[in-house]
């Protein structure tokens, strides 16, 4: 099972962007989605996640200005980013929580990492 970050790049101030995380791996389900940041010389951050039913949570920092999104269909998860400040300057990286491949049942499943700077 692996999780694919795609999506990050350079951005001005109050720019959008969109990432996006495919899970591949002859996946059945997954539970929970999710993408986490982690800014130089801090700790990596919850940004959101999403269950397989939708119910989404979002740390207050980009509440209002981020969207988490999945489909399930393609085992793929979303990050709508909007008026983007410098302090979302990151590397950002999908999760899932639970992951079931045919039988077997993955726990704790990262992608690589996708760098996501706001600098004009």
């Amino acid at each position: 099972v692996q999780l694919q970050a795609s999506g990050g790049g350079l951005v001005q101030p109050g720019g959008s962007l969109r990432l996006s995380c495919a899970a591949s791996g002859s996946i059945v389900s997954i539970n929970v989605m999710g993408w986490y940041r982690q800014a130089p010389g801090k700790q990596r951050e919850l940004v959101a996640t999403i269950a397989s039913g939708g119910n989404t949570n979002y740390a207050d920092s980009v509440k209002g200005r981020f969207a988490i999104s999945r489909d399930n269909a393609k085992n793929t998860v979303y990050l709508q980013m909007n008026s983007l400040k410098p302090e979302d300057t990151a590397v950002y990286y999908c999760s899932a929580d639970r992951v079931l491949s045919g039988t077997v049942q993955y726990l704790g499943v990262w992608g690589q990492g996708t760098l996501v700077t706001v600098s004009s």
